[in-house]
């Protein structure tokens, strides 16, 4: 027992449930939240830094760092009496036997997401004072090497046109008003596979333009509001008009927070992720 003080977590509240297709639903439609939870729990994933967002909204806690029991203990400080911890997806990774068509068996790997209530923020804890991480910066240049994406010179004629993906190559027109949005969109097209050539390749391809848009349209409402840049109110108006009204897809809002943090990462100089 980590500290008879600290009251027992119990049951996840409904937000701590909120499966990924409703976190996103619910970055796309209130304004301000991403950027508020990037800032305050930028170490996290995406999904975790929503999702401890939310829980703090339902708990009036003004958001700020986390940590775990031992975590702010090693920091000097202790969680007050009568505090319960944040649930957050923790993932776990093992092997499971599978049979192949030639009738063989063979271990593969597998992630999946558990939730555990082991975190707790600043505002749940006395102590020492702590001084808050500073939001890390983003290089686009930076990103492009990591991701293994090359930009190549806009070739397109059409003047609707203001980016596009090929492959692991993206183009950005020289007279984009928002050529970081639009670097976004595109890498999201070239890292979701639906050039062929990203990680999630073997779904991407196949799926119709108006989802594959609305995947891509929705990596960069979580990246340009992240890195508190211009662009999060028309990557709302885009992503009404491909949704027409239906919602995201579980799978499509998986995919959308993985390419997200793999971006936000790849541009930082610390290269940090957590759960």
């Amino acid at each position: 027992m980590a500290n008879q003080s600290v009251a027992q977590a119990s049951s996840p509240s409904t937000a701590a449930v909120t499966q990924w297709a409703d976190l996103l639903r619910r970055a796309v439609t209130e304004p301000g939240m991403i950027a508020q939870a990037y800032s305050a729990f930028h170490g996290f994933s995406l999904g975790n830094q929503l999702l401890a967002a939310v829980q703090c909204a339902e708990r009036s806690l003004p958001l700020g760092p986390l940590a775990t029991f031992p975590g702010w203990k090693a920091k000097g400080r202790h969680v007050k009496r009568g505090e319960k911890a944040l649930w957050l997806w923790l993932p776990i990774t093992g092997k499971r036997t599978v049979t192949g068509n030639d009738g063989r068996e063979e271990e593969v790997p597998y992630k999946r997401f558990v939730l555990k209530p082991h975190w707790f923020t600043l505002a749940q804890t006395e102590g020492v004072t702590v001084e808050p991480t500073p939001t890390p910066g983003w290089d686009r240049g930076r990103a492009l090497v990591a991701l293994d994406v090359t930009e190549v010179p806009f070739a397109m004629m059409d003047g609707n046109v203001l980016g596009y993906a090929k492959g692991r190559t993206i183009a950005v027109s020289p007279v984009n008003p928002m050529p970081h949005k639009t670097t976004f969109h595109e890498l999201a097209h070239v890292l979701l596979g639906h050039t062929g050539e990203g990680i999630e390749a073997h779904e991407g391809e196949n799926l119709p333009r108006n989802l594959r848009e609305v995947e891509a349209e929705a990596v960069t409402l979580l990246c340009v509001e992240s890195l508190g840049m211009d662009g999060a109110a028309y990557c709302r108006g885009y992503l009404q008009h491909w949704l027409s009204g239906q919602v995201i897809p579980e799978g499509s809002a998986q995919r959308v927070f993985k390419i997200a943090d793999q971006i936000l990462r790849a541009g930082r100089a610390d290269k940090a992720g957590a759960a």
